[in-house]
């Protein structure tokens, strides 16, 4: 299934597509799911205790663009504003969270950190292109 394929199809759009927005939200809904799980498996390491911020750094990286995910792909009516603060906050909850994930040496916090890293660019493009 495509996001900017769904967009695209809503009435208000008209059968254009914003393939960058398309691929700022997929990311997002990517990212938020890494976001968790890394959360999760975080808790689940021996010295949880250690990663305590990194575990509510990824929980709030996941909420933040799970939001996004959902702002960006209504398309009754528009809110450029809200959108592009949305997608800055994404940007900065990415960042921060790469930054955290990257002080472990879990792999999972490895993978968490790249998908945020790619979410803050995608959603960087998208804020351009409006």
């Amino acid at each position: 299934m495509s996001i900017a394929k769904m967009i695209s199809l809503h009435p208000d759009v008209g059968g254009k597509s914003d393939e960058t927005l398309a691929l700022a939200v997929r990311h997002a809904l990517f990212c938020s799911a890494i976001c968790t799980s890394c959360a999760d498996a975080c808790a689940a390491e021996e010295h949880a205790a250690h990663m305590r911020q990194c575990i509510r750094t990824c929980l709030d990286c996941a909420d933040v663009c799970a939001a996004v995910a959902r702002l960006a792909t209504r398309r009754t009516g528009s809110n450029q504003i809200v959108l592009q603060e949305a997608l800055q906050t994404c940007i900065t909850a990415c960042d921060i969270c790469a930054e955290d994930c990257m002080r472990h040496d879990a792999e999972h916090c490895r993978l968490c950190a790249e998908m945020c890293r790619e979410t803050a660019q995608d959603c960087r493009a998208a804020i351009e292109a409006m």
